[in-house]
């Protein structure tokens, strides 16, 4: 019901006994067009995952001041996937360091535009 006519979110009962977080996202969602179905589509999250889970990605989300379906569903995965992201900081031996810093040259691009320019130049 609630995925045909996302309107109801904002007045229906069962929806006050939402977690706080929840609340703040859809304060959030209800000032942008389309929010409130943004907000249905991630309140189905639940449907499919652990509540606790969605509720975390809701409140990093929340935290990080980007609170978009897209962001908690990249937050959602990656909770769920538990991947190791805080990878150890790498010490290259010093036989692998720069002797000489690369310093980039765009005149190769410089002198393909001005070829082109002079082609269609009539």
């Amino acid at each position: 019901m609630i995925q045909r006519k996302p309107g109801a979110l904002r007045n229906g009962a069962p929806f006050t006994e939402m977690p706080e977080a929840f609340h703040r996202l859809q304060d959030n969602m209800s000032r942008k067009e389309g929010g409130d179905r943004e907000m249905v589509d991630i309140l189905s999250l639940v449907l499919h995952h652990d509540e606790d889970a969605v509720l975390c990605a809701v409140e990093l989300a929340l935290e990080a001041g980007v609170p978009t379906k897209t962001h908690i569903l990249n937050l959602l995965h990656r909770l769920i996937d538990r991947k190791q992201t805080d990878l150890p900081e790498i010490n290259p031996p010093e036989a692998l360091a720069l002797e000489t810093a690369l310093k980039a040259n765009v005149d190769s691009y410089d002198d393909l535009r001005q070829a082109r320019e002079k082609r269609h130049a009539s």
